[in-house]
């Protein structure tokens, strides 16, 4: 599932590519037919990312609403497109470019105040300059482990698993760590690698977690494979001990116990 790195990038593309231009809206699929007809014909006047989700903003305050889930992909293509590949749930045709969209699970036109009613049960977005009080907060009191917390959007938004995974790695912490247990000092160090993490993401358009001297060559040349420290890694870059992998907030989380084990912080 794309993580908010990868919204906030697609926005920021797609912003560049289609702003300010009458936009032909269809779906070959046939299931967004009926609300393509309502933007069809119209400006679209932005793109934007909270979170997870995606808002092509047109006029007459109509908003198509994305949220890719798991299997939600965009193909890009010159004008004029070439046919449909897959189940095209929707296609948007600008002057020069065209998007199609695969697989969302969610696609659909909303007004203003739906838009506003998503964001408002967002927690804040580090790439969208939400404010890490409010992260705190929620953290602080709620005696759930860091591992499911990390998950959950409305406390932080845009953490998938990877970042998680790869985060909790960086800081050394045990995914099992109640939030109530972490001091402010802990909070606010997670939250400064995790909005340097996000934004490398937004930069590259991908999630990579190495820097170039632990990889060895120039990070825009490592394969999907070396991007990470433990996610599906098998050795912890660390001890070289096996990266274990736990079920927690109903997602597989790839941690190194003996470097992010509770009873080694303690020291």
């Amino acid at each position: 599932m794309p993580e908010g790195h990868k919204t906030h990038w697609i926005a920021r593309r797609h912003d560049q590519m289609l702003r300010d231009q009458v936009i032909r809206v269809t779906s070959p699929q046939g299931r967004f037919r009926s609300d393509a007809r309502n933007v069809s014909g119209k400006t679209l006047t932005g793109v934007h990312a909270a979170g997870k989700h995606l808002f092509y903003e047109f006029e007459g305050q109509r908003i198509v609403h994305i949220h890719l889930g798991r299997y939600g992909k965009y193909r890009e293509h010159k004008v004029p497109p070439p046919p449909p590949v897959g189940q095209v749930r929707l296609r948007m045709i600008g002057t020069q470019a065209c998007i199609d969209l695969n697989g969302p699970t969610t696609c659909r036109v909303i007004t203003l105040e739906t838009r506003d009613e998503i964001v408002s049960k967002l927690g804040p977005d580090p790439l969208a300059g939400g404010r890490k009080s409010v992260a705190w907060d929620s953290i602080s009191v709620s005696k759930k482990p860091i591992g499911a917390l990390l998950l959950d959007q409305s406390v932080i938004a845009g953490v998938g698993n990877i970042f998680r995974a790869e985060l909790l790695y960086e800081i050394g912490m045990d995914p099992n760590k109640p939030g109530n247990a972490l001091t402010k000092p802990d909070f606010d160090h997670m939250w400064k690698v995790l909005t340097r993490m996000m934004k490398t993401g937004l930069k590259y358009g991908k999630i990579i977690t190495v820097t170039a001297s632990e990889a060895g060559k120039p990070i825009s040349q490592l394969a999907d494979s070396e991007r990470f420290r433990v996610y599906r890694q098998p050795n912890c870059p660390g001890c070289d001990f096996a990266i274990e992998t736990t079920d927690l907030a109903s997602r597989k989380l790839y941690w190194c116990p003996h470097c992010q084990s509770q009873a080694r912080q303690a020291f």
